[in-house]
């Protein structure tokens, strides 16, 4: 099976499976990880045809995600033996996929050059405006607030920007990804601005 056929066929199985995700971690998103991961890896030098799997199969060992949606490293595994993957790229496929997480903190160093590309696209989709709308979609999905001034809870969304968002622009691993996070930073930085000041608070965090 050639890799078109290979990547055309997981995309349907997985898209189909994320379709009705609610928090953030829909088709769309694995969609727009896929295309920015592929952009960046033609300009990066990188193995286009491993990007562009893993990022179409990036979330799906994910916790975030639906136990009815989730699979484990050997289903994920399964899968690209069923799609005829060669052994040594379903093993590169697979570590990527196990290694890129922001929780699991894995050392830059530890990751391939196309590891480090997913995780960029990854990482991309969660800072600009989609990556506000996607914090909001999630935090709704876990019944948390929008935002708590009487800091009694940090269980709201707001919070979630300083626990993650605004730390990934200098987490970037790639040229490419950190001249495209310079400007969703700062859209970022815009908006919890215009979010205080329409709250009436100065306070931040």
């Amino acid at each position: 099976m050639n890799s078109e056929d290979i990547i055309e066929n997981i995309t349907k199985y997985v898209y189909k499976l994320f379709e009705h995700e609610e928090s953030g971690h829909d088709k769309w998103h694995i969609d727009r990880v896929r295309k920015l991961a592929v952009s960046i890896a033609e300009k990066e030098n990188a193995n286009v045809f491993i990007v562009e799997l893993a990022a179409i199969l990036h979330d799906l060992i994910d916790e975030k995600v639906k136990e009815t949606i989730r699979l484990d490293i050997l289903e994920v595994e399964k899968l690209l033996k069923m799609q005829r993957v060669h052994k040594d790229d379903r093993d590169k496929v697979l570590k990527i996929i196990d290694s890129i997480s922001f929780r699991k903190n894995i050392s830059q160093n530890e990751l391939s050059i196309e590891g480090k590309i997913v995780q960029d696209a990854d990482r991309l989709d969660a800072i600009g405006a989609i990556g506000i709308a996607r914090t909001f979609s999630f935090a709704g999905s876990r019944g948390h607030i929008i935002y708590d001034p009487e800091k009694k809870n940090n269980h709201h969304a707001i919070q979630h920007f300083y626990d993650k968002l605004l730390k990934l622009k200098e987490l970037m691993n790639t040229e490419t990804a950190k001249y495209i996070a310079e400007e969703r930073h700062l859209f970022l930085e815009h908006y919890l601005q215009q979010f205080y000041s329409e709250w009436g608070t100065t306070t931040e965090k």
